[in-house]
This record gives C-alpha cells, structure tokens and sequence, in this order.
C-alpha cells in the first residue's frame, strides 16, 4: 500500500503534476515570504507573557507615558577634556537634535561630568507603533549632527541601544542565508562528489525556505504570532540543514535502489517506501519538540515552537515530493560522474563503517560502557555552565557604539537617564509608596508621584547596566519594598524589571518544557519501532550526548571564546534542537535495523545499518552540524553559542552516539532491545522482502 503511494508520485505522468503545483505553490509565497521582515517585532516587551510584573506595570503605565517614547543619549567624551568651544557645539547640537522628525518634549544637556571629560544629552522619540525599526536610521542621523572634530561621540541609551540591536540582526535575510547556502554546496559537493546533483536538494530547500517563510508571514499578520530576528535566523538555519539531511537520505536510498532496478521510477518507488517512513518519524519529532515550546511563558519562545513547526512540516513535504519527482525526472545521469548502473556493487559494503562495525562487532559492552564513561566524563563541563544572564556589553560578539557609551557615562559617573524602575500603584497610597521606596539601594531618589484616574506614577533612576545582576537586584529590592505597602497593588516595570522577568520565566520553561519534550519523543519512538526497551536506551543516549556537548561548549565559552556567560534560555533552545534533531540520526539507523531485523536478525541487522547508513547519516550531521555554526556569523552571543552547543552535539550524535554507543548496545542486547514486542524471536518465520512480494503478485 505504501509502496503504491510512493510510487503514485513519481510516476511517468504524476512526476510532471508534482513539479508544476510546487512552481505554482514556490511563485505565490515568494511575494509573501518576501514581506516576513516586515511582521518582526523585537520589543523587549512583546517577549513577555502578560502574566509578568512588568508587562501588567507596562498596561497601567499607558496614561502616564506613550509606550512608543524611546529615550536616546548622545555622549561627548574628549580624553583631555571638553572645552568651552565642545560644550557650546553640543548645545547647538541639541536645537539641531529638537529639529528632528520624531522628536518628543525638549532635548535635555548636554550635561557634563564632574571631570569635564564627558558629557550627556538626551533625546526621546516618538516614530509609532513601528518606531523600533525605524531606529537604526534616527541613530544614523544622529551622528550626522553631532560630529565635532577631536570628540568622540556615541549614541546609547534604550534608543541606541536598540539600534545597534537592529544593526546586529541587519541583512539577516540575505547573509545568513547566503552563508548557510553557501556552507551546504561545499559539503555536498564533497559528499556526492558531482558537480550537478547538489542543485537538487538546495533547490529544494529554497522551496521549502519561501513556502515556510509565507505561511509564518501569514500567522504573524494575522493570528498574532510573534516572529523576532531571533526565529527568523533559526528558521532560515533549520529548514536549509533538516531539508538536506532529509534528501541526503533519501537519495542515499534511491541511489541503492538503482542499483538494483532497472527502472528508476520502480527505483523510486522502493526508495520512498523504505526512507519515507524515517523522514517523517524525524519530521513529526521535530515538530512535536517544537510545539511543545507553545507551553512556554516567553512569547519569544513559545512563538518559535510553531515557526520552526512550520519549517520542518512544509520541508518534509517538499523532500518527499518535490525531491523525488526531480530525481526521477533527470535521471541517473545527475549522479555524474559515478552513476549507480543496474547490477553494480553497493559501495558500503567495504567502506569505513564496515570496518567500524567490525571493530565494535568482538567486544560490544566494552565499547558501550566505554564511550558512556568519556560521555559522562564531557558532563562535568555543566559546572562550568553559568546561565545567569548576560549584561548589555556582554550580549554582542563586538562592540557597538551604544556599549561604549555606555561604559563612557559609568567611568566618569554619569548615570545612563534612560535606565529606570517605574511604579504604578493606587494614588491613596502613593506617598507610603514612594517612602518605601526611598530606602532601596542601587537607584537615586524616586520622582514625585503622578496621579491620573486613580493610579499614581513614580519613577527612579539606576546606576547600573539594565540588564546586569546588580539591577535586577535593585528591581528586587523595590518589589520587596512596594508589594508590602497594604491597598497600594503596586507595580514594578522598566527595562531592568522586563530582563528580570525574562530571566524568570526562561527558567521556569527549562523546567516545564523539557520533560514534556522527552515524553513526547520517547512515545514517537515507541510507535515507530514497537518496542519499549530500544526508545528508552535512545533518549538515555541522546540526553547523554546532549550533557556532554554542553559541557564542552560551557568550557569553550569561558576559556576560548571568553564569553561571560549564557543567556537563562540557552539550555531549553539547546535542548530542544538537540533532542529533536539528534534523535533523528538514532532514527535513521534504528528504522533500518528493524527493517534489517526482519531478514537477517538484530545483531547481523545492525551492522547491516551502519555500513549502508554510516556515510550519510555522517553527511547528513556535517550540513546541520555546519548550518548551526552559522549561526555565528551573528554578532549575538546566545545565538553564537546556540550554534557551537547544537553543532558539537550533533557530531557527537553521529560520529560517536548513533555510529558507536548505539550500535554496541544493539549488538550486546540483541534482539531484547525490541521488548516487549515478538521481533527477533527464533521461533518466528522471516516476513516476505518487499521484492520477493513484488515478483511474486507478477
């Protein structure tokens, strides 16, 4: 029945039906894909889940403040200090800054420090509800004004700060995307060693990139969907590295299959029976992992879980579909210039899985029980691991000029006037609120409280960065004080109150999401391979891999790359795509074991798997694996250790777990692996192969 399916699609005439609605699909999304930028929103606030202090603070705030006033800070800073001549440019500086499109109440300074060296203006703007991303642009015209020869001078503050934030996340549609591209060609022309058939798999990855990327510009549009730089990079990333391992595999398989038809729509047909099912089990796993990150409390992250569902979803479908009725369109030719004749030697058979399979072959427990002891070994790098959170200045893998002036207004004194707390609570008793206040540490004295509608509105400066430890603190300290005033129903919001309740809510998702995702794999696993004991041992090795690649990138982080530490989210998103994604390549071989199992035994079976599996399977983990470190090509922190985390456990998923750790255990337990099912039992006649059903309804 499948086999029928799979051959429907790529028939003489359907192959032809399959291409044209995938064009017609491919030319309509592309105007949409085009427009997904345009639907981003990367507010602080809009990560937030409504539930947290400072987004119920940011709701009672709208009478007091217009949530679109960014506040912006020009710094002035000459080593030997401003002159008289600086100080009054700055000035005039700041009626030319009033002049601006946007502008909002008076420029403020610019004010010096006490040493004379720096000083300080302040601009707010108001651009809309579309204003963050017109920011990056203000900044520009900033520093067009504020040029004075022999001045260093920098835009910072919230307004600059999320300039430079855009600047990061800039072209991310083009570079990110080029490079990955770029990447993956690389690997497949050395995997397949033929300049023409890569084209194949990349143009269908860019199908599945465009038709994805219209479907989530859709939900964000019009269902809500919060889609940031942050999705939008790891969309891009996991489409084009799932995309080509599914059609690594397949054509891995349909390459087998020529090899032994002579027909090669019948050699598609047999190809798609025996791959599709493997594809799709990985498919369904990733996208399960990812929708269960909807049980998320961050938005940013509970928007992820269904924009990488999509990705991976539509990917499946253009591989098993798109992928195959090319294939068979072209012909064997596109293997040029070693085609698979009719008749010919399968390769894997003396390759050098073969030879790992029969190093492993002699003493299984010794190997296994060896490569868990190194694993276990890699884990206590955790120790190491520090997700506290990451400071402004920590955050980039450069130096933006909003970090520097930053630390420009901290050396010489000078609070950042943008950094603030601000309290809501009910105007009766707003004065023992702004007491209560008044004995918190690490703020200066908060302001007169303002009344409208019943609600009071007070604010206080901080001295510190906004999202350093020491301010979350001070966020901490003012809650303590505010909540214990009796009737006020005070609120603490602000920009160090939003990082606070980010850092919170990242730790409570660690907590709830991870079982969820493990329980969600481990039943997928059940159903596919009909057995209890074998998922079990597959998540216990992919939650070992998972330990030991964190690990090695926690000492990585701190002794190579010098990074001051990890965001609160970085163990749930690693989590995630190495879970869901490493379980794939466990898949990949496991599904061809049981197939093998069925004629020739487990352990005679597993070796069987790894030597025709080996080589793409490790091909298939170079693309993800290489794909995820572009990632770093992000002047962002978390997401460069995002893709040096997923990388390292991806090539530890397929050079060592799935090739050594797994194949041992298959071969020590034998057919136990598949209790409770009847697999493997002596006493039961080998099923009919597909070919001998095949010639035999001939």
């Amino acid at each position: 029945m499948h086999r029928q399916i799979a051959g429907s699609l790529t028939g003489r005439i359907t192959k032809w039906i399959v291409l044209v609605a995938w064009l017609i699909v491919v030319g309509v999304s592309s105007t949409f894909a085009a427009k997904l930028a345009d639907v981003q929103n990367n507010e602080a606030s809009s990560w937030l889940p409504s539930s947290a202090e400072s987004t119920r603070a940011l709701a009672k705030l709208e009478p007091f403040q217009d949530p679109n006033a960014i506040p912006t800070i020009v710094v002035y800073e000459r080593d030997s200090g401003l002159t008289q001549d600086d100080l009054a440019a700055a000035q005039e500086d700041a009626v030319e800054l009033a002049k601006l499109d946007g502008v909002e109440g008076d420029v403020l300074g610019p004010f010096p420090s006490e040493d004379g060296v720096v000083a300080q203006t302040m601009v707010t703007f108001n651009l809309g509800s579309d204003g963050w991303n017109l920011l990056p642009d203000k900044a520009d015209e900033i520093r067009e004004i504020v040029d004075i020869d022999g001045v260093n001078t920098y835009v910072t503050g919230a307004g600059g700060q999320a300039a430079d934030a855009a600047e990061a996340f800039g072209g991310i549609d083009s570079t990110l995307l080029f490079a990955t591209l770029g990447v993956v060609i690389l690997i497949l022309l050395f995997t397949y060693r033929s300049p023409v058939l890569w084209i194949l798999p990349i143009i269908c990855a860019g199908v599945a990139l465009t038709t994805s990327q219209a479907v989530v510009y859709f939900l964000a549009k019009y269902a809500d969907l919060t889609v940031n730089g942050q999705s939008y990079a790891i969309l891009t990333i996991l489409v084009i590295g799932a995309g080509t391992d599914y059609a690594l595999l397949l054509v891995a398989r349909y390459r087998e299959e020529l090899r032994r038809h002579e027909d090669r729509h019948e050699a598609m047909a047999f190809a798609l029976h025996r791959a599709a099912p493997a594809v799709l089990a990985s498919a369904a796993t990733v996208v399960v992992g990812m929708l269960c990150l909807v049980l998320a409390e961050m938005n940013s992250t509970a928007g992820l879980g269904p924009v990488a569902a999509i990705g991976i979803a539509v990917t499946f479908c253009v591989q098993v579909t798109l992928l195959p009725a090319l294939l068979v369109i072209v012909g064997r030719w596109i293997f040029w210039p070693k085609r698979p004749a009719f008749g010919s030697p399968e390769p894997t058979e003396s390759g050098i899985w073969a030879k790992v399979a029969a190093w492993i072959k002699p003493k299984p427990r010794q190997v296994w029980v060896g490569t868990t002891v190194v694993l276990l070994i890699a884990c206590l790098g955790l120790f190491r691991l520090d997700t506290a959170g990451l400071s402004t200045e920590d955050s980039y893998t450069k130096e933006f000029q909003s970090i520097t002036g930053q630390k420009v207004l901290v050396d010489h004194d000078l609070v950042d006037q943008s950094n603030t707390i601000q309290v809501v609570a009910n105007e009766a008793q707003a004065a023992e609120v702004r007491d209560a206040l008044m004995d918190v540490e690490g703020m200066e004295d908060p302001s007169e409280p303002i009344s409208k509608g019943g609600v009071a509105f007070m604010q206080a400066v901080l001295d510190t960065d906004i999202s350093s430890p020491a301010s979350f603190d001070t966020v901490e300290r003012a809650r303590d004080a505010v909540h214990a005033v009796d009737g006020a129903d005070a609120l603490v919001g602000g920009g160090s109150a939003f990082y606070l309740d980010t850092k919170v809510a990242s730790s409570r998702d660690n907590k709830v999401i991870i079982p969820v995702i493990l329980a969600a794999v481990f039943l997928i696993l059940m159903m596919l391979l009909r057995a209890v004991l074998a998922p079990l041992l597959l998540i216990a090795t992919v939650i070992l891999s998972f330990g030991a690649a964190l690990g090695i990138s926690a000492l990585l982080f701190e002794y190579v790359f010098g990074f001051a530490g990890s965001d609160p989210s970085f163990p749930l998103f690693a989590f995630v795509f190495l879970v869901a994604l490493g379980i794939d390549y466990n898949i990949f071989l496991m599904t061809r074991v049981r197939e093998e199992t069925l004629h020739r035994g487990t352990r005679e079976g597993s070796i069987v798997a790894l030597t025709s599996t080996g080589g793409v399977i490790t091909s298939a983990g170079l693309v993800l694996a290489a794909t995820f470190l572009v990632l770093g090509t992000i002047p962002v922190v978390f997401l460069a250790e995002l893709g040096v985390a997923v990388a390292l456990g991806v090539m530890l998923d397929t050079m060592v777990v799935r090739s050594v750790l797994v194949t041992a255990l298959n071969l020590d337990l034998g057919g136990k692996i598949w209790w409770p099912s009847s697999l493997d039992r002596s006493s039961l006649e080998p099923p009919r192969s597909d070919e001998d059903a095949l010639v035999e309804s001939r």
